[in-house]
């Protein structure tokens, strides 16, 4: 994790807040700092959407509102190789208690890690001995018998009694961290929860529910909580049900949100914002057609990411390839005719994250179930429900019309329907004649300059 990443803050040195998320932090510290129990809290999201920079921004919030409280931020990915959840979150919490108290928490502390790491170590030991059974000779069977069964009786005793002590020194350490955070409220941030091995996030879960389930210590986990369905059910088997088990451990869930409040009822979405953002960063392609506007580009490029629901982080990777693109021609402004253009910008778009259909339209094996949906067509549309006026749907049309085969999604007669379709086409597409069969060679072209042919 980049130190750059911890530093930042809604405003100020280091602050920014381009998708107006601090009114988001300010309810979450209202409700961490509230009577009402909602840890674990999860800040839920898909991949690329901003959880661990606002996760970072929200805890330089708290701490610079809240000196009181003593705040905790743990990368669960970086964090997943020592195979012990306990370990790794005491750990953090031993950094926060002052010297002359540390050695009793420790006294509590230790009993609990030992407990958990002589489970493992027995279990580690019948399963060799259950692995090299096989390799004995039937001769010593009987006596190996004897000995495991007296070996397992012993083994049970001694666990019974462990299991035992483990209790007591588990409520010592929870009546230890009552006390820490009585004057001062603990809250533990846990990132990446998603991107760890499925069973060491599953083991965080349950040891946040086992074993820090305390009056004063709060958990934050910054997730996606589709990922840790599939953990579960990697750990469990498909027929346990993941979100009632989840539903368990999680008291409240949200999502940041993917539209910014403009006045009123109105909103303005994030995706859009941070594409105008990250083409205003790039000196090729901020004085480019686009440039944030009404533009019929810009706009295009905005449908293409909202259709296909393109991550905050993917979209850096578009405009990335689009100033890939445009530095291999030149500095290219896609400045020509705006339907030539769409064009070139939905082939780059295709290259960047569908290199599946960039295959089929190399191998010439493309066709409309592959491409429509990227424009946002899934079902037949006919001329007589179909709106022509917006420039995806008319490039839509257009490019449908090119396919060699599996066009049926379309359902437009030699009627006026059609008439006006081509009459928004020469509107748009000035330099393209509709009857020109071989427009996905301009695809392939584009692709050979991304593929630095």
């Amino acid at each position: 994790m980049s130190n750059e990443v911890r530093k930042l803050r809604f405003i100020g040195d280091n602050g920014r807040d381009e998708f107006f998320r601090e009114q988001v932090a300010d309810k979450v510290i209202k409700l961490l700092c509230s009577d009402i129990d909602v840890s674990p809290m999860v800040v839920d999201g898909y991949w690329g959407t901003g959880k661990t920079e606002f996760c970072h921004k929200l805890i330089n919030k708290f701490k610079d509102e809240h000196e009181n409280y003593r705040i905790l931020y743990v990368d669960a990915f970086r964090a997943d190789h020592a195979d012990d959840a306990l370990m790794t979150i005491l750990a953090e919490v031993l950094s926060l208690i002052p010297k002359d108290q540390k050695e009793n928490f420790l006294q509590k502390a230790v009993p609990v890690i030992r407990f958990g790491i002589k489970a493992l170590l027995k279990a580690g030991v019948s399963h060799v001995l259950r692995e090299n059974a096989d390799d004995v000779a039937d001769e010593l069977e009987e006596h190996i018998q004897d000995t495991a069964n007296a070996a397992i009786d012993a083994t049970v005793r001694a666990m019974l009694k462990d299991h035992e002590r483990a209790e007591q020194s588990l409520e010592a350490l929870q009546a230890t961290l009552r006390d820490i955070a009585k004057s001062n409220p603990i809250v533990i941030f846990i990132d990446e929860l998603d991107r760890c091995r499925p069973n060491y996030a599953v083991q965080v879960l349950e040891v946040i529910k086992h074993t820090f389930d305390v009056e004063g210590v709060s958990f934050v986990l910054v997730t996606n909580t589709l990922q840790l369905k599939a953990a579960v059910n990697h750990e469990y088997g498909a027929v346990v049900d993941a979100q009632r088990y989840l539903d368990k451990f999680l008291k409240f869930r949200f999502e940041l949100p993917n539209f910014i409040p403009s006045g009123g009822y109105s909103k303005y979405d994030v995706s859009d914002r941070h594409f105008d953002a990250c083409i205003e960063q790039s000196d090729i392609l901020k004085v480019s057609s686009l440039r944030q506007g009404r533009a019929p580009l810009n706009e295009f490029c905005k449908c293409l990411l909202k259709i296909n629901k393109i991550s905050l982080r993917e979209i850096e990777a578009f405009v990335r390839y689009l100033s890939v693109y445009s530095a291999l021609n030149r500095n290219y402004n896609y400045d020509f005719d705006y339907g030539f253009e769409a064009i070139k910008i939905f082939s780059i778009f295709i290259y960047c994250f569908r290199p599946d259909v960039k295959n089929q339209i190399i191998f010439n094996i493309y066709d409309g179930e592959s491409i429509y949906p990227l424009l946002g067509i899934t079902e037949t549309i006919s001329g007589e429900d179909f709106d022509f006026c917006d420039f995806i749907e008319v490039f839509a049309w257009y490019i449908g019309s090119q396919f060699n085969r599996n066009n049926g999604y379309w359902d437009v007669g030699e009627d006026v329907s059609r008439l006006a379709m081509k009459e928004q086409f020469k509107n748009g597409f000035r330099s393209i004649d509709y009857n020109q069969k071989a427009i996905f060679d301009e695809f392939v072209k584009v692709f050979d300059v991304l593929s630095l042919a």
